[in-house]
């Protein structure tokens, strides 16, 4: 009864005739197109919540100025080394492996790549790389669900045959003007389908939003820091990942006997995450008040006690008896005029302005 009543509301999903269009000579592919909004959501919204949580205006763009193409890069690499015989093998063409228009970006390699790329920028910057990994997370999975979109063009990367009310149609495409096959570049001959399938894509892009909601979730629930919300979101999408790529067609290289690689992938990833979320139980970083207006942190206490501020980001007040000069005799600290008088011919202990020390602390919100 459900599936009658879901039929008639949803019959089969219809592809897009194509995935590229062309402006006079330059041609403009759905493809890169989500990629770069994918990337506009994920700054956008990892600048927002790294303010939140205390950090520096700007740190996220200029982090994503080196993140980005060494992303772009290593998902690249990822997705070569693992379908090497697509290019390298008979019947490849090698040049096709720098074509990342025509689609192919493994995310452990745009994750691990763009991570370097990352600690690159966040070292120029001053910002500890977990408390920045986890302010970007739930945009970083966002970014991925809205890429998915771009496979949905392209008409790839989806399941087998099914029935079910939502399932994907897939078109023959061809070079305009001629019978050449294209399913990437070309133009559907008609909306008769070839085949109906499993929407592999439509079923992880919106994994993945459920992922983001609960990295949000956990965050604030749990205060988490030191990378732990990162971990939340390499966990969630790749128990997601690890069931959903088993339902994909789409040729793949297998390990194991007859196990997709990114199966195996998913599955190491997924305990490594879940491993560190037991295993690290520092608290949320909490950068100390600036003392400049534009400035970035320069240092990183691993010790609430070894900062000149406290978790809360007030200055910890100095309890000491007396204070003591070495040019002069020891002054009272229940004389408050002789704390003053001393205090403005001591050389200052803090820091340099336009520098902010960081210290990890027990509340924070995201």
């Amino acid at each position: 009864m459900l599936s009658v009543l879901t039929s008639g509301f949803l019959a089969n999903i219809p592809s897009p005739d194509r995935g590229v269009w062309h402006l006079g000579p330059i041609p403009i592919r759905a493809y890169a197109l989500c990629i770069i909004a994918g990337i506009v959501v994920a700054v956008t919204w990892g600048e927002r919540r790294l303010v939140a949580r205390g950090g520096a205006p700007g740190t996220v763009v200029d982090v994503a100025v080196f993140a980005v193409p060494f992303g772009l890069v290593g998902g690249r690499l990822y997705h070569v080394a693992t379908d090497w015989e697509t290019y390298f093998g008979p019947g490849g063409h090698a040049v096709d492996a720098v074509k990342i228009w025509q689609g192919g970006l493994g995310i452990w390699g745009a994750i691990a790549l763009g991570g370097v790329g990352a600690w690159i920028g966040c070292r120029r910057r001053g910002v500890p790389l977990p408390f920045f990994a986890d302010a970007v997370a739930p945009a970083i999975v966002t970014a991925q669900a809205i890429g998915r979109l771009g496979n949905y063009f392209n008409q790839e990367l989806y399941g087998g045959p099914t029935t079910l009310p939502w399932g994907l149609e897939i078109y023959a495409r061809v070079v305009p003007g001629t019978s050449i096959p294209d399913p990437l570049g070309g133009v559907a001959v008609d909306h008769t389908p070839i085949a109906v399938v499993h929407p592999t894509f439509l079923y992880e892009l919106i994994w993945n939003l459920a992922v983001a909601a609960l990295v949000v979730w956990a965050d604030r629930r749990f205060v988490l820091g030191h990378g732990r919300a990162f971990a939340v979101y390499v966990a969630g999408y790749t128990l997601g990942r690890f069931f959903i790529e088993q339902m994909r067609s789409d040729p793949a290289t297998r390990v194991f006997g007859d196990i997709r690689i990114n199966t195996v992938v998913s599955a190491v990833v997924f305990l490594g995450a879940v491993a560190y979320l037991l295993l690290v139980r520092k608290p949320r970083e909490v950068p100390a008040p600036a003392e400049a207006p534009g400035s970035v942190a320069s240092s990183y206490s691993t010790d609430p006690a070894e900062s000149d501020h406290s978790a809360s980001g007030k200055p910890v007040p100095d309890n000491s008896a007396s204070v003591n000069s070495p040019s002069s005799p020891s002054v009272s600290a229940n004389d408050p005029a002789a704390v003053s008088s001393s205090a403005a011919s001591e050389p200052s202990s803090a820091e340099p302005a336009g520098e902010t020390s960081w210290s990890r602390g027990e509340s924070g919100q995201s």
